[in-house]
């Protein structure tokens, strides 16, 4: 049996990943500071360990991690828009934190390491579908943050001979994301509001959207490839949508045709296009996503319908 730490475990892609650990047979330890995430969203089992702690602390994070094989990452400031507005929360989370983690497993002996990262906002504007030769140039603090994050996972993978891989997600959607800032949360909170959906521009930006159980495959093809050193991955699903493609979609499987949408001024730091490759990860990894954007909002939407009440 195989102890696992996950940072951010309580949160949407955390608590996704972490009961399918436990079916794996792994012991898991999950570290949260429960900021966003939630406990209820968590298994209670023996084999699931959950401490409310800072990944900051490292001191913390080193004891926790003792006996682990391996760390999953999960745990940023996760908002473009926020990074704008909170630029030094934003580095201290993402770029402080990450160092602290990858020194505490260091310490710990964790041998590997799975870094959750992304593919739009560290890339920038740039001509889609990207890969893993794009050059970053991120236009947000976050997208730097996680470019910092990225190299300071190459440079302890190099420099003490950790395995670390940087998974570089697309935008995940599913269950469970109530407390997401992203627009298919915005969206279907609308709906059920009876509030105009607010698109940010004309609505042409697009995006690549992963179903949140796909991602977790990938981390977990990640956690069990023999890949040595430093390597980077993009999961996608290699299918761009336009924030309207989107807008209507959401309209169409929450059932409330002529829903309105409304459009305000682009917002600082989000990226024009963004959809990417995932041809390397289906070649190392054997990634492929299996449910489809449509498919993904119509189980998305059902959760919401059930567990959001409104404003």
């Amino acid at each position: 049996m195989t102890k696992i730490m996950v940072t951010g475990g309580a949160g949407f892609i955390g608590s996704t990943l972490v009961p399918k650990l436990l079916e794996l047979g792994n012991k898991v330890v999950v570290v949260d500071n429960f900021s966003r995430g939630s406990r209820e969203f968590l298994p209670s089992l023996p084999e699931l360990e959950i401490y409310d702690a800072d990944i900051r602390d490292t001191k913390e994070i080193e004891r926790l991690a003792q006996g682990c094989s391996t760390v999953v990452h999960l745990a940023a400031f996760g908002s473009v828009v926020e990074s704008v507005s909170e630029p030094t929360e934003n580095f201290s989370v993402n770029v402080e934190g990450t160092f602290s983690v990858l020194k505490a497993a260091k310490s710990s002996g964790v041998q590997k390491l799975i870094f959750a990262c992304t593919g739009g906002a560290l890339i920038g504007n740039a001509l889609p579908p990207v890969n893993e030769r794009s050059v970053p140039r991120p236009i947000s603090p976050y997208g730097a943050s996680k470019l910092a994050g990225e190299g300071y996972c190459c440079s302890f993978a190099h420099a003490y001979g950790m395995d670390i891989t940087s998974l570089r997600f697309a935008n995940v959607i599913g269950p469970q994301s109530l407390h997401k800032k992203g627009a298919v949360t915005n969206f279907f909170k609308s709906i059920i509001d009876s509030q105009p959906i607010v698109i940010y521009g004309d609505g042409s930006a697009t995006r690549d959207f992963l179903y949140v159980d796909d991602l977790c495959q990938g981390i977990i093809n990640g956690i069990q490839s023999n890949l040595s050193g430093f390597n980077v991955f993009h999961l996608a699903s290699e299918k761009e949508v336009s924030v309207k493609q989107l807008a209507e979609l959401c309209i169409e499987v929450s059932g409330h045709a002529n829903h309105p949408i409304i459009f305000e001024p682009k917002r600082d730091g989000e990226v024009d296009r963004n959809c990417a490759s995932s041809l390397v990860a289906s070649e190392s990894l054997g990634f492929v996503p299996k449910c489809d954007i449509r498919d993904g909002l119509v189980k998305t939407w059902d959760w919401f319908n059930a567990n959001y009440s409104g404003q």
